[in-house]
């Protein structure tokens, strides 16, 4: 089904890509050239998802989606954030984008990554807030708790949990996890996966040497079951 599409990029090949492959698509889709066009646009038209540049001249990626919150503007956002940059993303999620593409990125990831969020939570009227046993995590506010009592996760940490939560049951390996919360080039290996597993495990398993969330599977990885 066609839905429509703004996508708010400064720089004029990769925007032009972008619309023509989504029209291919099928897609009804408008260009931004900057964060200014893009708040305009996506204020006084309706849209079902937002493509948004972080760096954009003037008005950037991050306050047009502080400005749409405000405005209280009802579409899935999807933001295009710089490779390695996990504040960036943390900040993006936290301030109202409900995903993220790393660039830069193969278009069939971002077309994955447009359709996951066309028929997603938002598109299905869900929270993006996920409860499972005593925890209870809003990633939009970048919020975790357990038990009623805040913790705090680092942004690595809180990128693995929403990761985690959002493949309930699904066999992910390590290099799978590395590759889509670390990125392809920031050359971390399998073993920082393990550390952070750990980490989460220490924070919100009520015992972390016998978990209950996140499981190991032997020689290929994890799955979260909670």
């Amino acid at each position: 089904m066609s839905s429509r599409i703004l996508v708010v990029e400064d720089e004029p090949g990769l925007r032009l890509a972008i619309c023509d492959r989504l029209r291919a698509e099928g897609h009804d889709v408008t260009g931004a050239a900057d964060g200014d066009e893009g708040l305009r646009c996506a204020s006084e038209q309706s849209f079902d998802l937002v493509l948004l540049d972080v760096m954009l001249p003037g008005r950037s990626g991050f306050d047009v989606v502080r400005e749409l919150g405000r405005l209280r503007v009802d579409c899935a956002i999807l933001m295009l954030t710089a490779r390695g940059e996990v504040t960036d993303r943390v900040l993006g999620l936290k301030l109202g984008a409900d995903d993220y593409v790393v660039k830069p990125f193969a278009m069939a990831e971002l077309l994955a990554r447009v359709e996951a969020r066309l028929r997603g939570p938002r598109a299905a009227g869900s929270r993006e807030a996920y409860r499972f046993g005593d925890v209870h995590v809003n990633f939009r506010r970048a919020e975790v708790r357990r038990d009623g009592r805040a913790v705090e996760l680092s942004a690595k940490e809180l990128l693995l949990l929403r990761y985690f939560v959002e493949h309930p049951g699904a066999a992910l390996t390590r290099d799978e996890l590395l590759n889509e919360v670390w990125g392809y080039d920031a050359m971390p290996s399998t073993r920082t996966v393990d550390v952070h597993v750990a980490e989460l495990r220490r924070k919100l398993e009520p015992d972390p040497h016998h978990p209950r969330y996140v499981v190991t599977l032997h020689r290929i990885g994890y799955k979260f079951v909670g």
